[in-house]
């Protein structure tokens, strides 16, 4: 199993107890399974992390008391029978825990619920992004791990090109994505791989449906992989046959605005300027309006993270942020083109992460 070392997880949580600090808590109940994992190695299904001031403590249920005692690290492992965060709030109170912060943004509300069943009023402290805001900087270690996952995406997805054809089904050009990022290592895909052809190229989001492909039709695939934790994200749009004249020019335009989102960034730049940079070349080629969502975004152990790479978005890009850059145009009825990258976030510029090649692709 690849682990990270016990000086991570000791330097995430001395991190953490900073903020907890800060922000006058005792403790902090961690119930976001991907914060959990990132604050303890675990990678199990079911847990709940309190982090004090000096000890943290990790609750499970038996299924898991194996995997815990192996995977966790730095904080002392408790096999409840029966609710581990009723096991949690009674460790809480047993260390005397005045404020005690929970996370608000993650929480569900019956968990929520329960929280106002076991801890007093006075007691229970809403907080938000603090675990969060330590993932957004990544280490070497989770660079290197995000890196490994992009690279096997697109291997899987260089080896899927030459199996497509006109006649066959968007859902088997997924299937076969998918089967060849499992059969190269991954452990999982990061999202439902998305394939959409033709006019169904206009829904940003389209699940790969029983449409057949045809030519001289584009075809958009978007797709990752989890490989040791970690995500990744990339989106090509490929021609089946000739490119037709207008596809051809939408597809310029978003390469164009591709590259100079990706130009803009570099660490301390505002996420809303890099959000401007693909706009303002849509805006010049008269596309903007159909660039219908964000830039780009954060990724890391889940595939959607901080910072949001948006309009509005003042946000610093800190050094070390792992992100995407993914414009797009969409015209309905017609179809669209969308091309996306991992980067990492340098002093000096982005780190391009995917190695796929951006130019114009007729298979």
């Amino acid at each position: 199993m690849n682990r990270q070392t016990t000086t991570t997880y000791s330097r995430r949580l001395s991190k953490l107890r900073g903020l907890i600090e800060q922000r006058k808590l005792d403790a902090l109940l961690v119930t976001s399974l991907p914060n959990v994992h990132y604050l303890t190695g675990f990678s199990g299904s079911a847990g709940v992390l309190l982090v004090g001031l000096r000890r943290s403590f990790f609750f499970s249920d038996p299924r898991y008391d194996l995997q815990a005692h192996e995977e966790v690290e730095d904080s002392k492992v408790e096999i409840v029978r029966g609710d581990a965060l009723a096991a949690a709030a009674k460790q809480a109170t047993r260390s005397r825990c005045s404020r005690l912060g929970f996370e608000a943004d993650t929480i569900s509300f019956l968990t929520y619920r329960r929280l106002r069943e076991l801890l007093p009023s006075k007691g229970r402290v809403a907080t938000s992004g603090l675990v969060e805001s330590l993932r957004l900087e990544k280490d070497a270690e989770e660079i290197e791990r995000i890196r490994q996952a992009v690279e096997l995406a697109s291997r899987a997805f260089s080896e899927t090109l030459p199996m497509i054809r006109p006649g066959i089904r968007e859902l088997d050009v997924a299937a076969e994505i998918e089967y060849r990022m499992r059969l190269m290592g991954g452990e999982r895909p990061a999202f439902e791989t998305i394939v959409a052809s033709g006019p169904r190229t206009a829904l940003p989001h389209a699940h790969a449906g029983n449409r057949l492909l045809r030519s001289n039709e584009c075809i958009l695939m978007d797709l990752g992989v989890i490989l040791n934790g970690y995500a990744s994200d990339m989106t090509r749009t490929v021609f089946l046959g000739n490119a037709p004249r207008k596809a051809a020019k939408i597809y310029g335009a978003v390469l164009e605005a591709q590259l100079a989102a990706e130009e803009v960034v570099r660490a301390g730049i505002e996420c809303s300027r890099v959000d401007a940079a693909a706009r303002q070349v849509l805006a010049r080629h008269g596309y903007d309006s159909y660039f219908t969502h964000s830039t780009g975004h954060g990724l890391g152990r889940e595939v959607h993270e901080m910072p949001r790479v948006a309009a509005k978005q003042q946000t610093p890009l800190p050094e070390r942020a792992v992100i995407t850059v993914e414009p797009g145009v969409y015209i309905p009825g017609y179809g669209g083109v969308r091309i996306e990258d991992v980067v990492v976030v340098r002093k000096q510029g982005a780190e391009v992460l995917t190695p796929t090649s951006k130019q114009l692709t007729v298979l």
